[in-house]
């Protein structure tokens, strides 16, 4: 009896130690199960969220695409009418030029919406009025290449309200309009996608909680029934690393999503990236064909003996230099500080502008320049001066629609702040609401369709008028146009109070033939420089490395004149100048440089003249002039051969 009652006692106990083993196990299997499913979910929704990001980017190119054609054909309509009206060949090329690759577009465009089906047909019809609008175009061309100028400026006319231009405007925006209903579909479907793995991942982490908890209490019992307060212990400091993985997988999930909310955003900015970037790049491929084309047409010319190459060099240099302007207008924007500060005088400088405003507004537009300022002059650059008050002006011009009337009052005025010009730009336009001009100073903001404006212009006056410690303020409202208002300190300087309102440049003596040593890295530059002012009839002395120049100097002899780069490797030019031994101190210093950063510090040219890169040969010979009679001034003798 004894033997057997042992045996009914043991049953129950073994019994109850293989069902907590069991249901350890399959919790286990559970919790396992649960972990790869929450894996899995948060890897679905990674994918998920990155083919969104995909889809989404290739929705903001279709739309930046889009717009790039609409402006190319813009422009290319515009060369053919310049064309006709001029009869200039190279305005015909680019007609051409521009007209081929709008059609390269489409073709890009086609290919980036080849998976949708109204895209697609939207993609024909753009196609077919395209080359419905092409063959109205080239009739056009084609009458003024023979010559036909009224009968193509009649067509030029009639084109203009052809059904082919609407049709191309209505498909654009078509597609631009379909796109972004694509866009929203595909975000509304990421979202989608997000939640449902969000709830699945919940659901999961409950689920797991749950099966923690459970598997906790079994444990806990387990370890109480067999193994007591050790093997609790070892099981609690399971538990908790599995709390610390758990928590770990949550943070990498949160990381991730923070990752492609960054990524979403990132999209975003890259639409106004692109319409600046298109603006800048259609601007220097401009450029650049005048230059290439004018190059290749002279090149043919000397050639064939025949023909006028020096009209076609002519026009490469214009290119180049309206490149270079380009360029140092994109240097002031990024830059802190004005270009060449220098006194202005505000009545002569608003003057010199009329000309320039009337061939600009056109002749829709009246210009009535007003100056009370009573001879006042202001510290500033010229070039970018003037590019604030042309902006402001073309920004009336577009306001008023190409009709009205834009004054532009200068006048002095006293405040807290001293003594002050201010330069009123007023346009009878329709105005702007109040939180348009809350916001119009900011980079890239603009009112004008697209193909119209960068963003930049507003952006670019507002900076410049800081960095001169003045300020912008802006009057405006619906039906009522606008004021633009630059408040710019006065220039007081007595030595600005003592000149006449129209300075007449001093006169600079002649310098003859000077020995010249020129001390320049790039051995390209060097070699044109060295041409350059052979061609001014000067002897030339070159120098690759500035550590090179005292031997030079040396071995050469007395110069009259060092020309040298800026910035060199090793050592820069202001560096070498004044490490020069002082037996040389009798020769003339002119700087040349590409870096308009440096003159914002003229002490570091100790009272030298700088050229600018690139330069032409009057120029040259100007700065040369420049700096000879500069040290001529100092108290030096000129050595002139």
């Amino acid at each position: 009896m004894p033997v057997i009652a042992d045996k009914g006692v043991n049953a129950p106990k073994g019994l109850a130690s293989a069902w907590r083993t069991i249901t350890l196990f399959v919790m286990g299997v559970l919790g396992l199960g649960v972990l790869v499913a929450l894996i899995l979910a948060l890897g679905a929704a990674n994918r998920q969220r990155n083919q969104a990001v995909s889809l989404q980017s290739r929705s903001y190119e279709v739309m930046i695409l889009t717009r790039t054609l609409s402006g190319t054909i813009a422009q290319s309509e515009a060369s053919l009418g310049r064309y006709v009206i001029s009869g200039d060949k190279q305005l015909g090329q680019l007609y051409f030029d521009d007209w081929r690759r709008a059609g390269e577009q489409i073709q890009r465009l086609a290919a980036l919406t080849h998976d949708d089906a109204q895209q697609q047909q939207l993609v024909a019809r753009l196609r077919s009025a395209y080359h419905d609008r092409g063959e109205e175009l080239s009739l056009t061309a084609l009458s003024t290449t023979h010559g036909k100028n009224e009968q193509a400026l009649s067509r030029y006319y009639a084109a203009r309200q052809a059904p082919a231009l609407a049709e191309i405007q209505v498909v654009l925006d078509a597609i631009i309009a379909a796109e972004r209903e694509v866009l929203v579909r595909r975000t509304a479907a990421a979202m989608a996608e997000v939640n449902r793995s969000t709830k699945a991942a919940f659901v999961l982490s409950v689920f797991g909680v749950l099966l923690f908890l459970g598997a906790i209490a079994l444990g806990w019992l387990t370890v109480r029934a067999l193994t007591g307060r050790t093997l609790a212990q070892a099981e609690a400091e399971a538990e908790r690393a599995r709390a610390e993985e758990l928590a770990v997988a949550v943070s990498e999930a949160t990381d991730e999503l923070r990752t492609q909310e960054a990524r979403l955003r990132q999209a975003q900015k890259m639409d106004a990236v692109g319409q600046l970037t298109g603006g800048i790049a259609h601007d220097f491929n401009n450029m650049l064909a005048i230059v290439i084309g004018g190059l290749e047409l002279a090149k043919r010319s000397l050639a064939s003996e025949g023909g006028d190459p020096i009209r076609h060099i002519e026009s490469a240099r214009d290119g180049a230099m309206r490149a270079a302007e380009l360029t140092r207008r994109l240097l002031a924007f990024a830059r802190e500080g004005p270009i060449d500060p220098q006194p202005l005088h505000v009545g002569t400088l608003l003057g010199n502008m009329r000309d320039l405003l009337d061939r600009t507004l056109g002749d829709g537009i009246t210009v009535d320049i007003v100056d009370t300022t009573d001879g006042a002059y202001v510290c500033a650059d010229r070039v970018q001066f003037e590019n604030c008050i042309l902006n402001l002006a073309v920004n009336g011009r577009d306001a008023m629609e190409g009709r009205g009337l834009l004054t532009i009052t200068a006048q002095r005025a006293c405040s807290g702040d001293g003594d002050l010009v201010t330069i009123a730009v007023r346009d009878t336009g329709c105005g702007m609401t109040p939180d348009v001009v809350e916001r119009v100073f900011e980079p890239f903001f603009t009112t004008k369709p697209v193909g119209k404006g960068t963003g930049l212009g507003l952006s670019q006056i507002f900076s410049f008028i800081r960095h001169l410690g003045g300020e912008v303020v802006i009057d405006s409202a619906p039906g009522a146009g606008t004021t633009v208002r630059l408040r710019i300190p006065r220039d007081t300087s007595q030595k600005m109070e003592q000149q006449p309102q129209r300075a007449e440049p001093l006169a600079t003596p002649a310098v003859g033939s000077l020995a010249i040593l020129v001390v320049e890295d790039d051995p390209r530059v060097l070699s044109a420089t060295i041409g350059a002012l052979g061609e001014l009839g000067h002897r030339t002395i070159p120098c690759p490395d500035p550590a090179e120049a005292p031997a030079q100097l040396d071995l050469e002899g007395p110069v009259d004149l060092i020309l040298s780069d800026v910035l060199m490797p090793g050592q820069t030019g202001p560096e070498m100048i004044a490490g020069l031994d002082p037996r040389h101190a009798g020769a003339a210093v002119l700087f040349v440089t590409g870096f308009a950063g440096e003159i914002r510090d003229p002490e570091l040219f100790n009272g030298h003249h700088v050229l600018r890169k690139p330069f032409t040969l009057t120029a040259l010979e100007g700065a040369i002039a420049e700096a000879m009679a500069r040290h001529h001034a100092s108290g030096h003798s000129i050595a002139a051969e």
